[in-house]
């Protein structure tokens, strides 16, 4: 580019600000085909909207309401409600139910609480349907179907790779 004698610009080379400003054009658009956030953003700011201070949605949230909507948002809302169903056993279940008692996971839907003793195993499964009532009325985000009680496991007699399934140590014939 050169410059005249009268204070004006000549192009030497076909007006380099012309294809500057289409270039322009082409990555950024044009000044009425704005985004719809643009669009969003003049109209909230001739209306007075959420640009303007004390205006409405300018308030501070807490925390909790920060951290579920969080979770919702990136679908933890599940997880977390099974792990403080396990966590609050002894408040679901009651304090001396739960010092016989110990929920082992959840898998499917399905609550596996396993049990010192026969007896507990039984006496928890004729409290089931209130058992499950109140996990459902206290932990509807954690999918829970069904309980499943599970007493303590029996002594197995196989020994090895290779044993043979019978009787056990009453099998003598033979």
């Amino acid at each position: 580019m050169s410059g005249s004698g009268t204070g004006g610009w000549q192009s030497d080379d076909n007006a380099e600000h012309v294809a500057v400003y289409q270039r322009f054009r082409a990555v950024f658009g044009e000044a009425g085909g704005r985004s719809a956030d643009a669009r969003k953003r003049v109209k909230n700011k001739k209306e007075g909207g959420k640009s303007v201070p004390f205006g409405e949605g300018r308030d501070p949230s807490g925390i909790e309401d920060v951290l579920d909507a969080l979770t919702n948002r990136m679908g933890w809302s599940s997880p977390l409600a099974r792990a403080d169903l396990l966590a609050s056993w002894a408040e679901v279940a009651g304090a001396e139910t739960a010092e016989h008692s110990t929920p082992v996971g959840i898998e499917e839907g399905v609550l596996t609480v396993h049990c010192d003793s026969t007896a507990w195993a039984t006496q928890l499964r004729l409290m089931r349907g209130a058992i499950t009532t109140q996990i459902a009325q206290r932990f509807p985000e954690a999918g829970i179907l069904s309980v499943k009680f599970d007493g303590p496991n029996a002594p197995s007699w196989k020994r090895g790779l290779r044993s043979i399934p019978g009787r056990g140590p009453r099998d003598t014939y033979g």
